[in-house]
């Protein structure tokens, strides 16, 4: 090569490492929102452009969150989600014969304020207070629980009536015990931190299998719906497990109209709805399974006053938790953490006057 078009190469790859070569779309393009804002409701129209710092030429952009386009009209588009909480509205950009994309960080929250609920009390039962209760499910008008604690985590069927054991196992004194349900004649349980959850056969109540956690750290809350398994874990998730190989398929995060919540504890599914203690809390929520909107909170207040408290009692963890339906009552069955009683109640929607 002449020493004068050698010279003319280094030149050039000089001058291209100094400019960095080509630019990411980050580089060149950035979503601006209305008001700068991060937050937005359901179907709320949002003001939008595209600053194109390098003045590049595009043929044309597209917004889409979860991969579905928004639509678009004189420069706003509709925020618009399956699934709400933490999102990212993408920008697809046609520029010099292929796309690229940029993304931004929003949080897309529910467009109703959730309803109010209270309680009637139906009918109390007998319940064993030594039972530091994490899951509680209904099958065939047969009660099993999920019972929590080191050296004191069990899983029990009980007839609710009485409040007799009818069959007991005991867990490793290592585990702390969480949620419970039941599907396909097969039991499943959580523990807390273990990182670890057990099968059992629901004629024979004995252990048949366990299973490990994904991206999910802790265990909390089981429901399911007949297909598919939900799992809290202490944060604004909730899972969706296959119930064949215990894998988390996806999520949902629980939001309102105004944040994203992550209380959510004992869970249970009623017609498309995920009714979950508030850890904590005399509250419980109605959330939509589908999209993650709070459309309901159930104030429970008052119902730990008529709990009866024995030695097993601790004032700070004592608290509202458990959760069963009865299909065939059409009644929700509540209880907590150390409590003596077992509240069959009717949910009644307060009124706006």
């Amino acid at each position: 090569m002449k020493p004068m078009k050698l010279f003319s190469l280094l030149i050039s790859i000089i001058i291209l490492n100094a400019c960095g070569g080509p630019k990411e779309p980050s580089e060149l393009f950035e979503i601006q929102l209305e008001g700068k804002q991060e937050k937005f409701q359901l179907g709320q129209t949002v003001g939008v452009a595209l600053k194109n710092k390098e003045g590049v030429t595009i043929g044309g952009v597209t917004y889409t969150i979860d991969g579905k386009e928004l639509s678009k009209s004189d420069g706003k588009i509709i925020m618009e989600a399956e699934k709400l909480g933490a999102k990212k509205l993408v920008a697809q950009i046609d520029m010099e014969g292929k796309t690229v994309s940029v993304s931004k960080n929003i949080k897309l929250l529910s467009n109703a304020s959730p309803e109010v609920y209270t309680y009637e009390v139906l009918a109390t039962y007998p319940h064993d207070p030594s039972a530091y209760t994490q899951g509680l499910e209904f099958h065939k008008d047969v009660l099993y629980e999920s019972t929590g604690k080191k050296g004191k985590s069990t899983l029990r069927k009980i007839e609710y009536t009485t409040g007799d054991i009818l069959e007991k196992i005991d867990l490793d004194n290592t585990v702390f015990g969480e949620g419970l349900t039941i599907m396909n004649d097969k039991i499943y349980q959580l523990t807390w931190q273990s990182g670890i959850g057990y099968v059992y056969d629901l004629e024979s109540f004995e252990k048949t299998d366990t299973f490990t956690y994904g991206k999910s750290k802790e265990g909390w809350g089981l429901c399911n719906n007949g297909t598919h398994i939900y799992k809290s874990d202490g944060t604004e998730r909730i899972w969706f497990l296959d119930p064949e190989t215990l894998v988390e398929t996806g999520y949902i995060e629980i939001v309102t109209n105004k944040s994203i919540f992550n209380r959510a504890n004992e869970l249970e599914y009623v017609d498309g709805k995920l009714y979950a203690n508030v850890y904590g809390k005399e509250s419980m929520m109605i959330i939509d399974a589908r999209s993650g909107a709070i459309e309901g909170v159930i104030n429970f207040g008052g119902l730990k006053k008529k709990i009866e408290k024995s030695a097993d009692w601790d004032e700070q963890n004592s608290v509202l938790n458990g959760v069963a339906y009865h299909p065939g009552r059409k009644t929700f069955f509540v209880t907590g953490k150390n409590w003596d009683k077992l509240f069959e109640v009717k949910l009644l929607k307060k009124s706006n006057e």
